[in-house]
């Protein structure tokens, strides 16, 4: 037993960062695991095409619909979802498997993703980061230069919905200024850490 209160065997952190399309998550994750390099990333499975300069196994596991729909059917998935017309979701035993042992990991993953791992890891350190701004985000997205104005449309949709949700986060950090954002979450990060 690792004298936790509710008596799983969960000896790492499990930490999830979620975010609108735009925010900044994946540049903060980037630095959190440059910073804390033994965190391990959670790398998960998508069906959508891989952007300019993603690899398979880093970024994203690339696989087609068909593996996707049939890991559902297997429950490989701790959390899966469709977004933007694409599925994406979360390998359980990898996650089991690492806190078990003790390790740190960290989520890249959206609200319905979120809502799915803290049914089954309910002490799950939840973080949500928030744009300064709908135009700050929208304004991010075209700056990407990977989308057209319908998808940045659907985007913009997505993501207000996303942010009405951010009350279910432990955590918000807004990210005005993306050294700022570093480093009150990787102060967030490190303050989990000290307590095990």
């Amino acid at each position: 037993m690792d004298g936790s209160s509710d008596g799983s065997t969960e000896k790492g952190n499990l930490f999830i960062l979620s975010a609108p399309s735009g925010a900044g998550k994946t540049t903060l994750c980037r630095a959190v695991l440059a910073r804390y390099p033994e965190i391990k990333y959670s790398v998960s499975s998508t069906t959508r095409a891989p952007r300019k300069g993603e690899e398979n196994g880093k970024d994203y596991f690339f696989v087609t619909e068909e593996k996707f729909l049939s890991g559902i059917h297997q429950g490989k998935w701790a959390e899966w979802a469709k977004v933007h017309d694409h599925y994406y979701g979360t390998d359980a035993d990898f996650i089991r498997t690492l806190l078990s042992q003790g390790k740190d990991i960290l989520l890249d993953i959206d609200v319905q993703g979120t809502l799915q791992i803290l049914k089954e890891f309910p002490r799950s350190v939840a973080i949500f980061i928030m744009p300064p701004s709908r135009e700050a985000l929208e304004t991010r997205m075209t700056a990407r230069g990977t989308d057209s104005p319908e998808v940045i449309a659907k985007r913009m949709r997505n993501a207000e919905e996303e942010m009405t949700q951010r009350d279910l986060y432990r955590h918000i950090i807004i990210n005005r200024d993306l050294d700022e954002a570093i480093a009150e979450l990787t102060h967030l990060i490190e303050s989990f850490r000290r307590q095990r």
